[in-house]
């Protein structure tokens, strides 16, 4: 696998509350590991959530002693929310603070993904841009019920309020997909600071185009920013 990540505090905010992970070559039990997460309840308290989940995550797969990687991953994920949950009631300034969470880790042609929150996974084929996970976020899910239409859910003022979030909550549901590649796919994590300032045909168009794969990435972040940069923008592409 080769991946590039990049973060960016982006045009509006003055702190970057997104961490971002990228590990090529193996970790523990995992042959490589990817993640995306974008803390929220504060500019200190979502920077810390944020870095801190990603820190408990990364040492929980690397001590990890069991073989098959969705164990591997909900251990590490639940690990990371108890001491986040835990932190936020225990100390004042860190009250409400939580995060985002997408990760993958590449096995034998597949993609082993989870998610909670509103960051994303991406698998762009020879023909189009599929989401993987699923948002868990209060626009998602009226979109899903019929409630509201796409068009409609990218300008809706709800667009930022997340159902799920490590740390927000003493026990937590992440979702797992398992994703066969058939080749020549190129993928894509990222924090809502992407996918919300641009759309998914130009992320298509970006990461499947020709370059090194710093110069698409780098290409999204002008993107979003050009269009407002209303947040932090994280991206890993990985080929």
């Amino acid at each position: 696998m080769i991946s590039y990540k990049i973060t960016d505090v982006g045009i509006k905010r003055k702190v970057n509350q997104d961490t971002v992970y990228a590990n090529d070559s193996g970790i523990g039990n995992l042959p490589n590991l990817y993640i995306v997460a974008d803390g929220m309840g504060g500019e200190l308290a979502g920077d810390y959530a944020s870095a801190k989940c990603v820190e408990i995550v990364v040492d929980g797969v690397r001590n990890s002693r069991e073989s098959e990687p969705v164990k591997i991953l909900e251990q590490a994920i639940q690990s990371a929310n108890q001491i986040i949950y835990q932190e936020s009631k225990s100390d004042s300034a860190k009250a409400g603070m939580g995060t985002t969470l997408v990760l993958a880790t590449f096995i034998d042609g597949h993609i082993y993904v989870a998610n909670v929150g509103d960051s994303r996974l991406y698998v762009a084929t020879v023909t189009k841009l599929l989401q993987i996970t699923k948002d868990h976020s209060v626009v998602a899910e009226l979109v899903r019920t019929g409630e509201l239409d796409e068009d409609d859910a990218r300008t809706d003022k709800r667009k930022n309020m997340i159902t799920r979030a490590i740390g927000a909550e003493e026990k937590i549901t992440p979702d797992y997909f398992d994703v066969i590649l058939r080749g020549g796919e190129k993928v894509l994590l990222c924090s809502d600071g992407l996918t919300n300032m641009v759309e998914d045909s130009d992320i298509y168009s970006v990461i499947t185009a020709a370059g090194s794969l710093e110069s698409r990435a780098k290409e999204l972040i002008q993107r979003a920013n050009s269009n407002g940069g209303k947040d932090n923008i994280s991206v890993i592409i990985i080929e």
